[in-house]
């Protein structure tokens, strides 16, 4: 955490209350399979686009960026539809400091395992950068994960602690 950063925000956010969080709950049973199946119809419809395209964008890199740009954005903001929904553990668990930690320390664990990993040959290195959302250290705050993670090998990167913690590991510039 860099000095210049606001020191409440790397709290724990308030607890929610249960019943809003219910009302969210019964919300997101009914609007999440309509965001699943809104996703997967932008989806086929870039992909029916994309194989007519395909004969442009073999002479046009522009075109192809463009396409895969306009692809990302779009399935991004239609994934953002559901970010309000709130998960059964969620709502089991609102306030829970203990699960909160339980949750980072396995999440912080998952990732130095993955980035740990030895580099095998003719396979990309395993990923050196990562983010940890907020919906996984709501409870606990941002602060934890940072304790965690710099016990495990980890530095923070400039994050939006509102949205999620970024991590770098840093072994990973000193491998050759």
């Amino acid at each position: 955490m860099d000095v210049y950063e606001d020191p409440s925000t790397w709290t724990p956010r308030p607890v929610r209350p249960q019943w809003q969080l219910a009302l969210r709950f019964a919300g997101s049973v009914v609007w999440f399979p309509v965001v699943c199946v809104l996703w997967l119809g932008v989806a086929a419809a870039f992909l029916v686009v994309g194989m007519f395209a395909e004969v442009i964008t073999a002479f046009s890199n522009t075109l192809e960026r463009g396409y895969l740009h306009a692809m990302e954005v779009m399935m991004n903001r239609v994934a953002r539809l559901a970010s309000w929904c709130v998960s059964w553990p969620e709502l089991r668990h609102e306030g829970d400091t203990e699960y909160y930690k339980a949750r980072v320390d396995k999440a912080v664990a998952k990732l130095t395992a993955r980035a740990s990993a030895p580099v095998e040959p003719n396979k990309p290195r395993p990923p050196a950068e990562c983010a940890i959302p907020l919906r996984a250290y709501r409870g606990v705050g941002g602060w934890y994960v940072a304790e965690v993670a710099l016990a495990q090998g980890w530095e923070l990167r400039p994050t939006d602690v509102g949205k999620e913690v970024r991590l770098w590991w840093s072994a990973a510039s000193r491998v050759a």
